[in-house]
């Protein structure tokens, strides 16, 4: 037994302020319990300020999950020491097993979060380390406090803000995005100003000097918000959120021509809203086929495709000053155009010219914002739904956010990206 006790103590890493006092094996349980327990030959430090202090007495057995032994769940049960210190009184001492709050040892927390980052869904990744939904989601949210704790306060010249569906109906969560890093750096819930202003406040004065452009949405309170936290910096409005205004505009004039022409008995628009929304590029051979006479009659439809077609050229511009000159005369034909939802989003372009054009000098837009919809819808999915918000919060940092998650001691050592 001495020679097994031993073994797990090199196992463990423990130093000679803790022996391993027994092993016991539960085959039925298929469990494994290691009791630790304090060397009365080490002296006990005060964990403030290190300083030798006498010892007070032990605290209640505590236990901690630790990695499997041969497949069998092990944990680790022991009485903290506490000291009492002249100055700081009576405190647990550091133990080199766990965080002092912690109910995992690092070495499986360290596991945990590498399993659950690589499963498929939370739920699969629990199941695989026999954890509860609750547990799991502590070990994710301590991940993630030391994660924004680490964070470096490198320069960040491109921010992106953007707003992400969260629960039902118009209920969103604001998401500040490193555009150049490709990482989440905060989310709040809601998309009002106060929302924005409380992502801007998670970076210190240093980093926010450092932003050069903003890209947001043509949305008020972002606009509003960048202006008063990052006044130096350019607001860039996104290309993709314009495109999807151009989009939204020639569906409106699908639907409704459609609904006229059914009326005379004229199918020739039915089915084709995928045509005239995606890319030519990316359409199929029969599809193309299919388009090309659409795209070349007189419908109203498509006209307005047309329109938004050739505003794919602003965008290939070489600068902002022949940018303002094409929009002008693209600008020109949509004013003519006699498609309502086509020349609203056409005032629309014109009336933000100034901050669509900054896009030449910094060329930045949500793309990567963009990029993380796929993922956060998915754990969305997963989890059937967020009812908590700070739930939502630790997932979305926790796979976008780039964060350094693991355990101190591991993290020390670790090679892995995060």
């Amino acid at each position: 037994m001495n020679d097994l006790n031993q073994h797990y103590a090199l196992l463990l890493g423990l130093r000679e302020e803790w022996l391993v006092q027994s092993v016991d094996l539960d085959l039925e349980a298929q469990r494994v319990e290691i009791h630790l327990q304090d060397n009365p030959d080490s002296k006990c430090g005060c964990p403030e300020c290190g300083l030798p202090s006498p010892l007070k007495d032990h605290s209640e057995e505590r236990t901690w999950r630790h990695l499997d032994t041969m497949q069998f769940e092990t944990v680790i049960k022991a009485r903290i020491p506490r000291t009492n210190c002249p100055e700081h009184g009576v405190h647990n001492v550091h133990i080199p097993w766990a965080s002092p709050h912690g109910r995992f040892t690092l070495l499986f927390e360290a596991f945990a979060i590498r399993v659950l980052k690589a499963s498929s869904s939370i739920d699969r990744g629990r199941r695989l380390l026999r954890l509860g939904w609750e547990a799991a989601q502590r070990i994710m949210s301590d991940a993630v406090e030391r994660g924004l704790e680490r964070r470096d306060l490198e320069e960040i010249k491109h921010i992106g803000i953007d707003e992400k569906n969260f629960g039902k109906g118009h209920d969103y969560v604001s998401v500040m995005t490193d555009i150049d890093g490709g990482r989440v750096l905060e989310v709040t819930p809601g998309r009002t100003k106060e929302a924005a202003d409380s992502l801007w406040k998670t970076l210190p004065e240093e980093q926010k000097s450092q932003v050069k452009a903003v890209a947001v949405d043509m949305w008020a309170a972002f606009i509003h918000s960048a202006e008063e936290n990052v006044p130096e910096a350019d607001i860039v409005h996104d290309r993709f959120h314009i495109a999807k205004h151009l989009n939204e505009a020639v569906d409106k004039v699908r639907r409704a021509e459609h609904k006229s022409l059914k009326q005379e008995g004229d199918e020739r628009l039915t089915g084709s809203r995928y045509l005239w929304l995606t890319n030519e590029e990316n359409l199929s051979d029969d599809q193309a086929t299919t388009f090309e006479d659409l795209k070349e009659s007189t419908l109203k439809t498509s006209r307005a495709w047309a329109l938004r077609e050739l505003f794919r050229e602003f965008w290939e511009q070489p600068g902002a000053y022949t940018g303002r000159l094409f929009f002008e005369s693209w600008n020109a034909w949509a004013s003519r155009c006699r498609l309502k939802p086509m020349v609203k989003v056409a005032k629309m372009i014109k009336r933000h010219l100034d901050r669509i054009v900054t896009w030449f000098a910094h060329r930045i837009t949500n793309a990567s914002s963009e990029g993380f919809n796929s993922l956060i819808q998915a754990l969305k999915s997963a989890a059937r739904g967020f009812r908590n918000f700070e739930n939502y919060r630790t997932r979305i940092l926790f796979f976008c956010g780039q964060l350094n998650l693991f355990p101190e001691s591991i993290a020390q050592t670790t090679h892995e990206v995060p």
